[in-house]
């Protein structure tokens, strides 16, 4: 055998072998590939329904959460309503004591006029049992007088229309003159007293 013909020889056998272990790497690649192929579809499987499981959960919390925001809002609107109604009730009166303040006010103007004369003693008693009764009627409605006298001026109750050089010191920011008298309506201002304040 000739040189040539050596190397040929020698350069298929490396052929064959190199070709020969390509298919064993190939074979054992198949091999590999199908053996991991089974658990494959299985975790696809279990992947799914896992994920299922989630969505589940998911919707579950959302409509969960849905629920207790919708009980909580209507909760918050029962309670809402339900103190509208009793401040309602409590003040439902008032448009109409509103309009008889006047007639008060009337009532105490007589009584004081009464006051200057003696002659009509009579018809003075029978003017304040008028005016005592019907103050004890309003009173049952929740009216009630705001006191005056000699308190400290305070403006969520009254309303000064005069302010007067104060007599003495511990008088200034005191009330010295009620013009007008004011009322609450079950602890709710509906007309401020008019009283002159010293200062």
């Amino acid at each position: 055998m000739s040189k040539e013909q050596k190397q040929t020889q020698k350069e298929n056998e490396l052929k064959n072998e190199a070709a020969a272990e390509e298919t064993v790497r190939t074979e054992e690649g198949q091999q590999e590939e199908a053996t991991p192929e089974a658990p494959a579809e299985e975790l696809t499987e279990e992947e799914k329904l896992t994920k299922e499981l989630e969505d589940a959960q998911s919707t579950i919390e959302e409509q969960k959460d849905k629920y207790l925001r919708l009980s909580a809002e209507f909760d918050n609107y029962r309670k809402r309503t339900l103190k509208e109604k009793a401040e309602l009730i409590k003040n439902g009166a008032e448009k109409t004591l509103t309009a008889i303040l006047p007639i008060l006010d009337d009532f105490e103007r007589a009584l004081k006029n009464l006051e200057a004369t003696e002659e009509t003693k009579a018809m003075k008693e029978g003017v304040e049992l008028i005016f005592t009764k019907f103050q004890k009627v309003l009173q049952q409605e929740g009216l009630q007088a705001i006191e005056t006298e000699g308190k400290d001026f305070d403006v969520d109750f009254c309303e000064a229309i005069a302010l007067v050089p104060a007599p003495s010191e511990d008088l200034k920011g005191k009330i010295l003159d009620c013009v007008q008298t004011g009322y609450m309506l079950n602890d709710k201002v509906i007309r401020h007293a008019k009283v002159v304040v010293a200062q």
